[in-house]
């Protein structure tokens, strides 16, 4: 329900490790809230105190049954991540409580690092870096790839899935995508993709680029029987969770030369062991999750996410709901 006329509404605002966005936040904060900061590393009781008192959530969140028990002001969460795999559906809606991702705010910023990806892997960027740095000049310039005319598939075709598309036109890409939801046949010709099933994209691309959401299925999705399905040539790029890759399976076919390459900017274990084998590989490039935030993209997550507050202070539906895939 929309606030009592003078009655300032709580938003809790768990902070994150970057201090101009927690400056942004509080600038930003609409009139008419109450901005109650929550530290990031805080105790179990001291996020149960804030939750308590909250009407919304704001930033990174993961919660407890208790923490749901003892919200009993809360009208939604709003994340600032587009994934919202920390956050139990099933106990949020349990408890009447809507779950907002950030609505494709930073879709530009993973857009864009799936696409840096894609050519550091296919121009092995990283090797001839070191290689300058330490004296070696134009060592191994063999198996050097374009983009240009390559298959790439698409899994997910959701905010940052089309961005992708998007900038894979100026590639003259052959773009390919699965989703368990299709967009109308219009979108698809506005963004110039074709619907494969699953296993004809993993068969048939160069690439093959995930974004999707981590759920119950698309953890793991690529495995090794997937691996197997890809050509010897490919390249699998995940920007998107890291247990939707099995991560043993991707190293055995990475070693082995059953795929050409990788580029991953998320892992399962975040942040990883140093003995990951993957780290042993020169055939992968890694990138610290850090696809998603960008000086560029916070305005934009930021205003999403204040924007949905405001329109479910007001008593309307909120936008960019998290939703739970069977």
């Amino acid at each position: 329900m929309p606030a009592s006329a003078g009655q300032n509404l709580v938003i809790a605002y768990r902070l994150t490790p970057w201090e101009a966005v927690n400056r942004l936040v509080q600038e930003w904060c609409p009139e008419g809230f109450e901005l109650l900061t929550v530290p990031a590393s805080a105790s179990p009781e001291q996020v149960r105190a804030a939750v308590s008192r909250a009407d919304f959530l704001l930033g990174f969140w993961s919660l407890t049954e208790d923490d749901f028990r003892a919200a009993r002001n809360l009208k939604l969460i709003q994340l600032m991540s587009a994934g919202y795999d920390r956050i139990d559906l099933d106990l949020a809606a349990r408890y009447g409580v809507p779950v907002a991702n950030n609505g494709g705010g930073n879709a530009i910023a993973v857009a864009e690092h799936t696409i840096l990806l894609m050519l550091a892997v296919y121009r092995r960027l990283v090797y001839h870096h070191l290689n300058v740095k330490a004296g070696r000049w134009r060592v191994d310039t063999n198996d050097l790839y374009e983009l240009w005319h390559k298959r790439v598939g698409i899994v997910g075709l959701g905010n940052i899935g089309r961005q992708v598309a998007r900038r894979l036109r100026a590639f003259e890409s052959e773009v390919v995508y699965y989703d368990i939801r299709r967009p109308d046949p219009e979108t698809e010709a506005e963004l110039g993709v074709t619907f494969a099933p699953f296993e004809e994209l993993l068969q048939t691309s160069d690439i093959v680029t995930l974004h999707v959401p981590l759920t119950r299925l698309t953890r793991h999705m690529i495995g090794a029987r997937e691996l197997a399905m890809m050509k010897p040539t490919a390249v699998l790029i995940n920007t998107s969770r890291g247990a939707v890759v099995d991560e043993q399976a991707l190293y055995e076919a990475l070693r082995s030369g059953q795929i050409m390459a990788a580029g991953l900017d998320v892992l399962e274990l975040e942040p990883p062991d140093p003995s990951n084998p993957l780290f042993t590989l020169e055939n992968v490039v890694l990138t610290p999750h850090i696809a998603g935030p960008t000086v560029d993209g916070w305005p934009r997550i930021l205003a999403n996410c204040y924007a949905n507050i405001q329109r479910v202070a007001r008593g309307e539906p909120p936008l960019f709901l998290a939703e739970k895939y069977e």
